[in-house]
C-alpha cells in the first residue's frame, strides 16, 4: 500500500482528469438511490435510469413499495436483468424499512446491511451520497483500477475498501471511489486504453507492460 502522500498524489491526478466525479445514478433522496442502486447490480446506470423513474411514479415511497407485489413490480424492473430476485429484495427491503425504521432510509451501516438486497458497497453508496457519511464503495471498476496501480492487492471488496480508507481521509472516501468507478468505466478498461490514463507513470500495471514489451522486443532482437 502506498503512504498517504503517494496515494493522495494519485488520486488528485486522477480527480483532474475526472472532474467532479460523482454517482451517475439519478436520485432525489435517500429511498430513490438505495432502489437505485439495488436494481443497478449487474446492470448499467443508464438502464437503471430509465427504469427508476417508472418505478417512483408508481411507488413513490418506501410504504408504497412494500404493499407492492412481484407480479406488478416484476415487468417494471425487467429491463435491469435479474428482475425476480431484484422485485423480491426490492419489496423485502421497503417493508422492512416501514416495519423497523418508520418508513425512513436507516443511515447506520448495520441497519441498511440487514435490508433485503443490501450489502456493504450499497450502504457506503447511501451513505456517501445520500447522507454525506464518508463511505468508500468498492464495485469491480474499483477493484480493477486499484490492483492495476498497486493500491491494493487483493480482489476481496471489502479487504480493498480497509485498505483503500486506510490511504485517504475518511472525506476523501466517496468522491475517491467515484473518481476510481468513472476511470475503470473510461480508460482503465478490461482492455485499458493507457495513452489516455494521467497516472500512467505510477501504475504497476502499465510498468509491467511495457518491461513485457522490452523483453518481446529482445527476443525478438536476439533471433533476427
Amino acid at each position: 500500500m502506498p503512504r498517504r502522500q503517494s496515494f493522495d498524489d494519485i488520486l488528485d491526478r486522477l480527480e483532474g482528469q475526472h472532474p467532479n466525479a460523482w454517482t451517475e445514478l439519478h436520485f432525489t433522496n435517500p429511498f430513490e438511490l438505495l432502489v437505485a442502486t439495488i436494481l443497478s447490480a449487474q446492470c448499467t446506470d443508464a438502464r437503471v435510469n430509465e427504469v427508476t423513474p417508472k418505478v417512483f411514479a408508481k411507488y413513490p415511497t418506501p410504504a408504497d413499495l412494500a404493499r407492492a407485489t412481484p407480479e406488478n413490480l416484476e415487468p417494471i424492473v425487467q429491463p435491469t436483468g435479474f428482475f425476480r430476485v431484484k422485485a423480491r429484495s426490492l419489496i423485502g427491503m421497503a417493508q422492512q424499512v416501514v416495519a423497523k425504521h418508520g418508513g425512513e432510509i436507516p443511515r447506520d451501516m448495520d441497519d441498511l446491511t440487514a435490508l433485503p438486497g443490501v450489502g456493504r458497497k450499497t450502504a457506503n453508496v447511501v451513505r456517501g451520497h445520500a447522507f454525506g457519511i464518508p463511505g468508500l464503495p468498492v464495485d469491480r471498476h474499483v477493484l480493477r483500477v486499484a490492483n492495476r496501480i498497486g493500491l491494493v492487492h487483493t480482489d476481496d471488496a471489502v479487504a480493498a475498501e480497509t485498505a483503500l480508507g486506510a490511504g485517504l481521509a475518511p472525506a476523501r472516501w466517496t468522491r475517491a471511489s467515484d473518481t476510481l468507478i468513472l476511470h475503470g468505466r473510461r480508460v482503465c478498461r478490461p482492455k485499458p486504453l493507457c495513452d489516455r490514463c494521467q497516472v500512467k507513470l505510477d501504475c504497476a500495471y502499465f510498468r509491467n507492460l511495457g518491461a513485457k514489451t522490452r523483453k518481446v522486443k529482445k527476443i525478438r532482437k536476439v533471433k533476427s
